[in-house]
């Protein structure tokens, strides 16, 4: 029997993906491919741990799966579209609630790069499938009032920014927005608490909205992401996040001394 494993590096999980049983630890952002999402599953299944959660790493690659997941904090009427049926059910909803322009988010695409306005659902429909819009994507209605704030939590370190584009529906910092400081309500800091807690994130970049339907909403969600527009810095960024892990691991290693670190 032997003791467990914690496991440090993408290169010592390759390595030993197949002796990984319950009890082991990755303490690693797991570094797999495009298609092989389904070995979170395995993994999950077999009872290995994860720093950060699998199932973070796992919502934090997909827009996608987020949505089919986190989907009650999101604007009404967001869907994830794997296929041509489901873009079907969408524009039959769509066309029911008089819904006119719609937005797209490429599944994997970050910064903005993949977003796409069209004027009307049916113009998705003729481009989906294809280029510029490959299945898997994100749907949903275009909101004339988008209200954006990027909030970073590092354990007890909450810092939240507005992002403001007024020549754009586009909020991205390097491509014409502009951030200010943003002091989050209590209620704020309760609802990304909850999203936190369902997608089991230990740390996060949550993008939070406001619409002419309400709010807050969750627009999406990773585990990291730019600093631009905040006040930490790269360097107290790493440390804080450095000071997590290892707080995690010195309490995980308290209840498993015998366990053996594999780097």
């Amino acid at each position: 029997m032997r003791p467990p494993w914690v496991i440090l590096s993408n290169r010592a999980l390759r390595a030993r993906f197949e002796e990984l049983r319950g009890g082991d630890l990755l303490l690693v952002s797991l570094g797999f491919k495009r298609g092989e999402e389904g070995l979170f599953l395995d993994l999950a299944l077999r009872g290995v741990e994860a720093f950060p959660s699998l199932l973070s790493q796992a919502l934090a690659r997909s827009k996608c799966l987020q949505a089919a997941i986190l989907r009650e904090f999101m604007p009404p009427h967001t869907l994830a579209i794997y296929d041509r049926h489901d873009l079907l059910r969408a524009v039959a909803l769509y066309e029911r609630m008089g819904v006119q322009e719609v937005v797209s988010k490429e599944d994997r695409a970050n910064c903005g790069l993949g977003i796409h306005l069209w004027s009307n659902v049916e113009e998705v429909y003729n481009h989906a499938g294809r280029e510029p819009l490959a299945y898997p994507f994100v749907l949903q209605p275009r909101f004339r009032q988008w209200r954006d704030i990027r909030v970073i939590v590092l354990g007890d370190y909450v810092e939240a920014y507005l992002r403001e584009n007024p020549h754009g529906f586009r909020n991205n910092l390097y491509f014409g927005a502009k951030a200010r400081p943003y002091a989050l309500s209590e209620a704020e800091r309760e609802f990304c608490q909850r999203v936190m807690v369902r997608g089991r994130f230990p740390y996060a970049h949550l993008d939070l909205v406001y619409t002419e339907e309400g709010g807050p909403y969750l627009s999406e969600i990773n585990l990291r992401g730019g600093l631009k527009g905040a006040c930490l810095t790269q360097e107290t960024y790493e440390k804080r996040l450095s000071a997590l892990k290892e707080s995690f691991l010195r309490d995980w290693l308290a209840r498993r001394p015998e366990a053996q670190i594999i780097e």
